[in-house]
């Protein structure tokens, strides 16, 4: 049997229509969709297909569409591969942590929907400062940042690293880096804060609470932890606290990859969200994509990558695992 690994992105992968193809082809993912608007008390789909308003782009309701959707594309796909193909391991950046405790069996889908809202909101109205991703590495930045009121948020490949802080913050590291290291280009990320840095630290104060009442319970398969860059342990708390520390800690994604890759995997299935322009589910890309290839690429053998993010990731993962 494969060894698969099944991953969730965070946000920053949401767009007006997501999910829509996959609601108007399966109706095991339009009673998801059902189910989230009854668990939030708000419709859902409308949401997802709202392009003019911009909601979905605030955080407290792009963390439940990013839940919603991962959740559709994962479920649809095990249940048309006839459910003979489940994960070994899972994984998820930032939010996507919780979709991939759902995929380890730690939550259902319901009880991850309501936290993410919960956390969702509490970031939203707690948040401050900005976030600027970076060509370079942790270990390259740490000079720069530690005298700095900038923090590292993100690292997201040993040459890919996300710093938070408030905006004439970021634009002194900016012109610290061209001098620094000309010719390494930075993008400032748009968020509704510095996520994964001390600016979140009241919003993780607040969303404390709500994962202390959550009904979390021990994973059935190894699940990463974003805060230590290596698997959640067995206990509970312990698991319930990596989450509280993950919302103002760096995320460690290329030390979570690499821990699960010593475990020898086969294959990589990312679920849900989606890259690019233009609104039509067809037209994106999968978000994760570039720092798996990257990550992976030195492997022998390689694991093979697929998504699952609309129609037709869907049949193409399909047409790779039928004969598996």
């Amino acid at each position: 049997m494969q060894k698969i690994l099944f991953l969730f992105p965070g946000q920053g992968a949401q767009y007006p229509g997501i999910g829509s193809d996959l609601i108007s082809e399966f109706s095991l993912a339009a009673e998801i969709y059902d189910q989230a608007s009854s668990t939030l008390g708000y419709d859902m789909v409308a949401l997802c297909n709202d392009a003019t308003s911009g909601d979905i782009n605030l955080t407290k309701y792009t963390q439940p569409v990013l839940l919603t959707h991962s959740f559709a594309c994962m479920q649809v796909f095990l249940q048309e591969s006839g459910h003979k193909h489940h994960p070994g391991f899972s994984c998820g950046h930032s939010l996507g942590e919780y979709g991939a405790l759902i995929a380890g069996g730690a939550l259902d889908f319901e009880s991850a929907l309501k936290l993410v809202s919960a956390r969702g909101e509490c970031m939203g109205k707690h948040g401050g400062g900005e976030m600027l991703a970076i060509p370079l590495s942790e270990d390259q930045l740490i000079p720069l940042i530690e005298p700095s009121p900038c923090e590292i948020a993100a690292c997201n490949l040993p040459e890919q690293t996300v710093v938070g802080g408030w905006p004439e913050e970021l634009d002194q590291a900016i012109l610290q880096i061209e001098q620094m290291f000309p010719g390494k280009p930075t993008t400032r990320l748009k968020t509704e804060g510095a996520f994964h840095t001390s600016h979140m630290f009241p919003a993780a104060q607040e969303f404390q609470t709500h994962l202390n009442e959550s009904n979390l319970t021990k994973p059935k398969i190894p699940v990463a932890s974003n805060v230590t860059g290596k698997f959640h342990d067995s206990e509970i708390d312990s698991i319930k606290h990596n989450l509280y520390l993950q919302l103002f800690k760096p995320v460690r994604w290329h030390s979570n990859l690499m821990t699960i890759a010593e475990q020898g995997i086969d294959a990589v299935i990312e679920f849900g969200g989606g890259l690019g322009a233009g609104n039509d589910p067809a037209e994106k890309r999968p978000n994760l994509a570039g720092t798996v290839t990257r990550s992976y690429r030195r492997l022998s053998p390689r694991p093979a990558y697929q998504s699952v993010i609309n129609l037709k990731t869907l049949h193409n993962a399909l047409e790779k695992f039928a004969d598996s």
